[in-house]
């Protein structure tokens, strides 16, 4: 069976899979029934059925193979659905069920937590594709990154190709849903990989005796030639000769990584291995898996039948083959040359693994979105964009803004009513420029951006537990800017109502003393304010510019656009925001 993105029925070819598989059940429950009553009757009355009994458990064994191959497909095609019941929750930004990267929010992160980057109603939750927890770690790591925009470049070209292969897209993510599902934590694994196992040569004698032996006695109790006690006698010889590499086996199978990891990277590498690729960057993260020597995807798929059969030594079937054949001895053999060519391989792997997860996610969210908007890199310290929307908005309300940060501007001074939408824009901004280092296109129809730093300070918080004030964790955070700024760092801030803590004449004079001093250092950007006072310091200071968001008040009802403006606002409405509450105000 194949999938093509686009082309194919997923309901109606998970529909042919269940009934396909109920047969495959059917059958293999009832060839069951005829193996166990061939065994007690080979075994008590005529030999001759033994030997029906090994020709039928060769075909269970098939019937086995094609039910798990079956049940792999049913597993794909759900969760293809489900992908599309989640992208439509994405499109909408009902994000609430989505797993909210709640773990990775950083308050001391310079704007990670800020701009909504992790927890719930997050711009994790609506580009994260991964399924596994290195992958997740990855992606989340890249979100927090520093401006780069030399990778930016990078991961945005690999993007741009990438997105293109909407089948590779949707069958990566879908085949580690399907079975990565409980992830298991590898590091014992990777260091039993590094172990050498103690393979000896007395051990070829029951690896070949083992088969020959037990084939031998078999067919001699079958034709008469031995009395069946002799199966019996030959069992507990095994017994013996397997207890020399029980602890062995014990060991690798209660480390092995779960079979669904396995079975994961493996389809993952025979992705990879088959992709025609241009852009270096995704070539340089396809080249592990295409050695020369080997496919990766045959070395993993390898070990995924190593693994099935070393965590499954006590199904019933295995049990009786094992006794009569000695097959731990085999299974002990093939698992030591397999570490001794292969084991270096594996680690390593994984952690491109976590890189093609990540830009899967990037390059899934892109389409989802439809992004198309170019990102133009500049050596100069400005910021020009044109409608300029925030992601986690639903694009259907969503306004968008234009804005312009120039050479010679040094800082914006935003002013607004209440609920006008200050924060929300410098929300955009931030939030627009992480989509940019991380390759993707903002939301907007032109983006023109320099190399700066971010630097947020938006949400300042009282700490009970740690005895500070929300206006001392301002200033601490204020410390860190100017920390920054001192060292010469090229820093874009975004700061929302500063020195809201503390009354209005020293909130003014710090505000304009902020100012000038970010002023002379190489950092830039907006802060917000109540205070229209501090709008006079354009008529002083050329490289600040007041830009504001306004309110219209009609009857008993405050109207908002959502439009940037220049010029400092006009008028506030907390007075009437207040009345609407229930405050009456003496005439």
């Amino acid at each position: 069976m194949e999938f093509e993105y686009g082309t194919t029925d997923i309901k109606d070819a998970l529909k042919r899979c269940k009934r396909k598989g109920f047969g495959l059940a059917t059958g293999r429950f009832f060839l069951f029934l005829f193996m166990i009553a061939s065994l007690i009757i080979g075994l008590t009355d005529k030999p001759v059925f033994i030997l029906s009994f090994l020709i039928s458990s060769v075909f269970f064994i098939y019937l086995i193979i094609q039910y798990n191959t079956n049940k792999d497909w049913i597993d794909f095609f759900t969760q293809l659905i489900e992908m599309d019941l989640e992208k439509a929750k994405r499109k909408s930004r009902n994000l609430k069920d989505l797993d909210s990267g709640s773990e990775f929010i950083d308050k001391l992160h310079p704007y990670s937590n800020d701009l909504d980057l992790f927890g719930e109603h997050s711009l994790f939750q609506l580009i994260n594709h991964t399924v596994s927890k290195s992958g997740k770690t990855l992606l989340a790591d890249w979100m927090k990154e520093k401006i780069n925009p030399d990778v930016a470049k990078q991961k945005a070209e690999a993007l741009l190709e990438l997105r293109t292969n909407k089948s590779f897209l949707a069958s990566f993510e879908a085949h580690g849903r399907a079975f990565m599902k409980n992830e298991k934590p590898k590091t014992k694994f990777y260091a039993w990989l590094k172990q050498q196992e103690n393979w000896k040569s007395l051990y070829y004698i029951p690896l070949i005796l083992g088969p020959i032996g037990g084939i031998t006695i078999i067919l001699a109790a079958v034709f008469g030639l031995l009395a069946p006690a002799w199966v019996g006698a030959w069992i507990i010889i095994g017994i013996v000769f397997l207890s020399l590499i029980f602890k062995n086996l014990q060991q690798a199978s209660s480390i092995m990584p779960n079979q669904g990891d396995i079975k994961t990277f493996s389809k993952w590498a025979a992705q990879i291995e088959g992709m025609q690729l241009n852009g270096e960057f995704l070539k340089h993260i396809q080249k592990p898996f295409k050695n020369q020597n080997f496919d990766a995807s045959a070395i993993l798929r390898s070990l995924e039948q190593k693994s099935f059969m070393l965590q499954n030594r006590f199904n019933l079937m295995y049990l009786i083959f094992n006794m009569l054949f000695w097959i731990d001895f085999f299974l002990f053999w093939r698992t030591v040359k397999w570490k001794e060519r292969f084991a270096g391989h594996l680690a390593n792997w994984e952690g491109f693994f976590d890189k093609w997860q990540a830009l899967v996610s990037l390059a899934a969210f892109s389409n989802e979105e439809d992004l198309n908007c170019h990102v133009d890199w500049t050596s100069g310290k400005i910021l020009e964009t044109k409608n300029l929307v925030h992601p986690l908005l639903n694009p259907n309300e969503a306004v968008g803004n234009d804005f312009s940060l120039t050479e010679k501007t040094k800082v914006v001074l935003l002013t607004g009513s209440n609920m006008s939408g200050k924060t929300t824009f410098m929300r955009t901004v931030g939030i627009n420029l992480v989509l940019a280092n991380l390759g993707l296109s903002p939301l907007a129809t032109t983006f023109t951006t320099g190399s700066f730093q971010l630097f947020t300070s938006m949400r300042n918080t009282d700490n009970l537990g740690e005895s500070v004030s929300s206006f001392y964790a301002e200033l601490a955070r204020i410390k860190q800017l100017l920390t920054m700024a001192e060292n010469g760092e090229p820093v874009l801030f975004l700061l929302d109502e500063i020195l809201k803590g503390t009354n209005t004449v020293d909130r003014i004079m710090g505000s304009e003393s902020l100012i000038r001093q970010l002023a002379n250092s190489n950092c830039k950007g907006i802060i917000s304010t109540h205070d229209i006072e501090l709008s006079q310091l354009e008529n002083s200071l050329d490289y600040l510019e007041n830009k504001s968001f306004h309110s219209e008040i009609t009857d008993d009802e405050i109207h908002f656009d959502y439009k940037i403006k220049s010029g400092p606002c006009p008028s506030f409405n907390a007075h009437k925001l207040m009345e609407l509450m229930g405050i009456r105000f003496s005439k």
